[in-house]
C-alpha cells in the first residue's frame, strides 16, 4: 500500500493512493498514518479493504507528512563511502547517529526556507524507514520485522550551521522545512529489497545525486537492530538512512549550495517523488 496524508499543514487527514493512481479518504477508519495503525495487524486490516468503497480525494489535495506523531527523526551521517570522502571525512566504523528535530517535518512539496543567515543550505536525498512496531535489542536478522514501510526524506541541511561554530550537526538539520518526507509510506510489503533501490536528486533540472541503496555502508537492518541497542524505538519513528554522493558541499572546483527561487526534484524508485521550490525566510 501507498498511504498517504492529505490537507492544510496541521490538518491532514490519513488517505492512500489506490491502483489507478487516485487518492481515497481512510478518516472513517483510521484516525491517522502513526501510532498503531503502523502495527502488522492494522496493515493488514487496510489491505483488506476495497479502496473502491472509500471516498475520493481531489486530486491537487496538497499532500502532507506521510506519517504523522512521529517522536523520533534519527539519521545517519556519511553511510555512503563516496559521500564521505567528498566531505573530506572518513567512512565511520560505525553508525554515525544525529537527529533532526520534528519540528523540521513538512510536507513532500512543501516550500524549503532558507533560514535567515544562511549561506550553505544543501541538499540529501534518503532513503526513510519508518517503524511500525516498538523495537528494542532486535537482531538483524528479525529487524526488517519492525519496520512498516519506506518514504523519500531531503535531509536539508545548512552546512555552516553544522559544522562550523560549535559544530553541532542537529541545528544544521533542524531548521523549519528541512524535512520533507513522502509523499507516500510504502508498506514493507511492495519493498522486497531495501538495499537495492535507486535514488536521485536534481536541482533546477541539473542532476546532482544517482546512486542505489545497495552501496550503504551500513543497511536498513543493520541500522535498525544498531539503534534498538540504545533506545526504544516506537511506532512513527523515522530513520533517515544517509545520501550517496553529490551534495552541495562536495562539488567542484567549488562548493554549490541553494538560494531562493531554486526548484529541487528527488525520488527513490517505488517510493515516488518530492518538489520543492527554495524561499527566502520572512
Amino acid at each position: 500500500m501507498k498511504l498517504l496524508r492529505y490537507g492544510k499543514a496541521g490538518q491532514e487527514k490519513p488517505g492512500l493512493l489506490d491502483n489507478d493512481n487516485c487518492i481515497r479518504d481512510l478518516s472513517s477508519i483510521i484516525p491517522d498514518i502513526g501510532n498503531g495503525s503502523l502495527s502488522s495487524e492494522s496493515l493488514q486490516r487496510l489491505a483488506k479493504i476495497d479502496t473502491k468503497t472509500l471516498p475520493l480525494v481531489d486530486s491537487n489535495s496538497r499532500l502532507g507528512p506521510c506519517v504523522a506523531h512521529t517522536g523520533k527523526f534519527l539519521c545517519i551521517g556519511l553511510n555512503y563511502a563516496d559521500h564521505a570522502r567528498e566531505t573530506g571525512m572518513e567512512v565511520p566504523r560505525e553508525p554515525v547517529l544525529f537527529s533532526k528535530a520534528t519540528s523540521a517535518i513538512s510536507g513532500p512539496n512543501d516550500d524549503i526556507v532558507i533560514p535567515r543567515g544562511s549561506l550553505k543550505t544543501d541538499w540529501e536525498v534518503e532513503l526513510g524507514v519508518v517503524i511500525g512496531t516498538p523495537a528494542r535489542y532486535v537482531s538483524e536478522e528479525e529487524a526488517l520485522d519492525y519496520v512498516a514501510g519506506y518514504c523519500v526524506i531531503n535531509d536539508i541541511s545548512e552546512r555552516a550551521f553544522q559544522l562550523e561554530g560549535t559544530g553541532q550537526w542537529v541545528k544544521g538539520k533542524s531548521c523549519d522545512t528541512f524535512g520533507p518526507i513522502g509523499p507516500w509510506l510504502v508498506t514493507k510489503d511492495e519493498i522486497t529489497n531495501p538495499q537495492n533501490l535507486n535514488l536521485w536528486l536534481e536541482v533546477d533540472g541539473h542532476r546532482y545525486q544517482n546512486s542505489n541503496t545497495k552501496e550503504m555502508v551500513y543497511g536498513v537492518a543493520k541500522l535498525v537492530s544498531y539503534l534498538s541497542q540504545f533506545f526504544t524505538l516506537h511506532p512513527g519513528d523515522i530513520i533517515s538512512t544517509g545520501t550517496p554522493p553529490g551534495v552541495g558541499l562536495g562539488q567542484k572546483p567549488e562548493p554549490i549550495y541553494l538560494k531562493p527561487g531554486q526548484t529541487i526534484k528527488l525520488g527513490i524508485s517505488g517510493l515516488g517523488e518530492q518538489m520543492q521550490k527554495t524561499v527566502a525566510s520572512s
